[in-house]
Parts: C-alpha cells; structure tokens; sequence
C-alpha cells in the first residue's frame, strides 16, 4: 500500500525518510486555520491535520496518508511559520524570554477498496530556552533559515544548544512526534508498513537491579555497548580531551574502584577527562562516562569526586541513556547508531543528536535515583558518601552565583535541596525541617 506525506516540510520527510518508510511527498492544498476561535489549541491542530489528509485523501485511489500541522503558543499567543526575516528574529526572541508549549495534530487516513478509516491525535511538549540576545539570534540565523521553521529554530540542529529543557516528545518539536505515529499505525492495525517498527518485535523484558521493576529493551546489552561507542567516537573529533596524564589516571582510578562495586558489572567502564570549563559530567549507554576539568578545579576531595562518578555509573546502571532514546522513539538515531559501518556521516549525525540529549539532562526522577545509588556505590568503593551532599550544595551556590545571562549548554542539576534528601535517606540519616520544606511538590519549571 503506497504511504503519502501531504506536507512540504523538509524535516518531516526527513525524519520518515530515517525512519524507514517508502512514501511519496503529496503536498495538502487546504488552506490552514490560523485562529482558533472557540476551539482549543488541540482542537485546531487536529483540525487543520484533518483537513489536509482529506484534501490528499481525495486526489488518491488508495493508500495511507499522513498529515501534520504544528502551531507553538505561548502566553496565549499562537506562533507559526515567521512571514520574513525580522518577523523570525522578533519571535525567536519572544520564545526565548519565557516557557512554550508545541502542539502537532496527527491525522492518518487509511484509503482502500472498503472506503476510508481516519484515526486523529495530538502531541503537547514543553520547551524551555536560554534567553537569547540580538547577536545570538544574528549568529544562529546565519547558519539555519527559521523560515519554514513554527517558532523560527530547530531542536534537531543547532537549536539544540540554547534549548534548555524539554518536557514530552522530542519529535514533537521537530514537527512530527513519531510515538503517536507508532500508535495511531497500530490502531489501524498497520503494523508492518515497510517493515517500521521491526525494532518493538526485538524488545526484551529484564529485572534492572537499580530500579527494581522489570523493563523493556529494545536492544541488548551488546547493541547498547555498541551504541556508546560509536557516540564515544564522534565525541573524540568534536571535543578535547585533557594532557594532563594524572588527572586523567585520577579519574579511572576512583571510576574503576566505583564500577567495581555497581550493580551492573557485565559492561566495561571507560572514564575520560574533557577540557571543557563547565562543572559537568555525562554517562553515555554502555559504559563511557566523561568528566569536565572544569568539574575537576570544584571538587575538594575524592570523595567529592567519587559522589560524581557514582552518580554516573548510576545512571548507566538503571539504563537511563538508552530508555531515553527509547523514549524519544529515535528509532532513526538507535538503528544508525547500531549501524555495520561506524564512523560514517549519518552516524556521526545521530551520535551528535544522541550526545545532545544526554547534555541536555535526565528527569528529576532518574537524577534522584542516580544520586540515592552514587552514595551507594561511593561508601561502598571505600569512599565518604557525604561527598556527594557537599558538591551538591557547592553546584548550588555555583549555580546562584553565575552572572545573569551566562549560558550553559551542557545540562543543570536542578532540586539540590531534594537531592540532599534522597542522599540523606540512602545514608540513614534524619532528615531535619529544612529538607522537607524544600521538598519538589510538583514538578521543576
């Protein structure tokens, strides 16, 4: 059965191109709603989507059409497509100063000699950017055109790097949330088009030691091994790694003690030590961990240092990095990233995507989890598990103290007075009244 995308969008038939699917490009002539009148945001998203399937639906025989209409709002304003230049640079700058929410309406219209079935849905995500100067706006113009862009950036690029925080579907943002793709093909019970979704057929259950619960994966510990290496391996051409020999032997040392004594010892652990001036580290799937000097020049002690890698060796043990891209439903991103040939310019692409996210941080669950078992596995290496609450109360005065307007693209630590608590709670200690007043009662904005 042909599959026809009735959108010109460039990064939607890219993303369906890496996704897998045969389709044609079969532009809808339906003149989009701009106002929403009495209807919701979701409302006409859907409502827009809709219509375009059926103008395409109409000019076929027969097939599956898919339709898409993406809006951004915010403060109760609808941001589309910028009209030219300076209406880009006005809207990148409004969306920059404050939270977003995006909303794509799915409409899928399966056509054969039995009439026609529609299936419609919605996605909503939150964004969260850097507040962006004139000059920033200027930089990152010159490099992407916001024109066919809803809110003029583009997560999947270089918009990634003043993209603080998102909240739902990655996909989404990019103007096609391919999970709800997935589901709305299962309602229709079209679950081998060009054969998409072989990778849910590949999926395991297994017990994860450090969550307790029992998980789907989508690939095996050995994919996942192969996953970070070949991000490893984009990430040694596009970033420094330190010169100084006894720094880096003081990682390993401390990272290797920390593994020993993890949940998760089927994995090799790779620790390595990043020029980078920042006061973060990042855990890739399978093992490879990177430390910023700039975290090392914080750190008063080891133990400091073995509450850090502990937290993520954590993160690698509850699998963390590779639920996430199973969350993303990047299924482009893991397929290349298992790919034959490493080292070749879409895997260097997805690994940069997959690196992105990982800078871009964990939820406030799996950030609590990590640290509950990075004081575990810091006393349990012989190391102080208070370590961990004094860098934590350090990262928060660094944090209060960084000039206003100083960017960060690498990920935040948010909640440090919960995450006390949690460390807190792993050592056995009592949590006084100033814990629990601090305590996150919904949800980080």
């Amino acid at each position: 059965m042909k599959i026809y995308l009735a959108s010109r969008s460039k990064a939607r038939k890219k993303l369906l191109e890496r996704f897998g699917l045969e389709f044609k490009v079969l532009p809808s002539k339906f003149k989009e709603k701009k106002a929403q009148g009495n209807a919701s945001y979701a409302q006409l998203v859907k409502y827009n989507a809709c219509n375009k399937a059926k103008d395409v639906a109409g000019r076929v025989k027969q097939g599956v059409i898919i339709a898409a209409d993406t809006i951004c709002v915010q403060d109760g304003r609808i941001f589309g497509k910028p009209r030219n230049i300076q209406d880009a640079r006005n809207m990148l700058k409004k969306l920059s100063s404050r939270p977003q929410f995006i909303y794509t309406g799915l409409a899928v219209i399966e056509k054969g000699n039995h009439g026609e079935k529609l299936v419609l849905d919605y996605e909503k995500t939150k964004v969260c950017m850097d507040k962006l100067s004139d000059v920033e706006i200027s930089k990152y113009f010159k490099q992407v055109s916001p024109m066919d862009k809803a809110g003029s950036f583009d997560i999947q690029g270089k918009g990634a790097f003043f993209t603080k925080r998102i909240d739902g579907c990655f996909y989404n943002v990019v103007g096609l949330p391919l999970r709800k793709l997935y589901r709305i093909f299962r309602k229709l019970g079209l679950f081998l088009i060009a054969g998409v979704f072989f990778i849910i057929a590949g999926c395991s259950t297994e017990y994860n030691l450090a969550t307790k619960q029992e998980e789907k994966y989508y690939y095996s510990t050995d994919k996942e091994v192969q996953m970070g290496r070949a991000i490893d391996l984009q990430v040694q051409k596009e970033y420094k790694f330190t010169n100084d020999p006894l720094q880096q032997k003081r990682v390993e040392d401390i990272g290797k003690k920390i593994a020993a004594v993890s949940d998760r010892k089927e994995i090799d652990y790779y620790f390595q030590v990043l020029e980078d001036d920042q006061v973060n580290a990042v855990s890739l799937p399978g093992g490879y961990i990177y430390v910023n000097s700039g975290l090392l020049d914080k750190v008063s002690n080891d133990d400091e240092l073995a509450c850090v890698l502990a937290h993520e060796v954590g993160h690698i043990v509850a699998r963390h990095s590779i639920k996430k891209l199973q969350a993303m439903q990047g299924y482009s991103v893991l397929r290349l990233l298992v790919a034959v040939t490493p080292g070749t310019g879409e895997v260097g692409t997805a690994a940069d995507v997959a690196f992105t996210q990982f800078l871009l941080g964990y939820s406030r669950e799996d950030e609590l989890l990590a640290d509950q078992l990075g004081a575990r596995y810091a006393k349990l290496a012989g190391y102080d598990p208070h370590g961990m609450i004094a860098f934590l109360t350090k990262l928060q005065d660094i944090s209060r103290r960084m000039p206003i307007g100083e960017k960060s693209y690498y990920r935040t630590h948010p909640y440090v007075p919960d995450r006390i608590r949690v460390v807190k709670q792993e050592m056995g200690e009592s949590i006084d009244f100033g814990d629990y007043i601090n305590i996150e009662q919904k949800p980080h904005e």
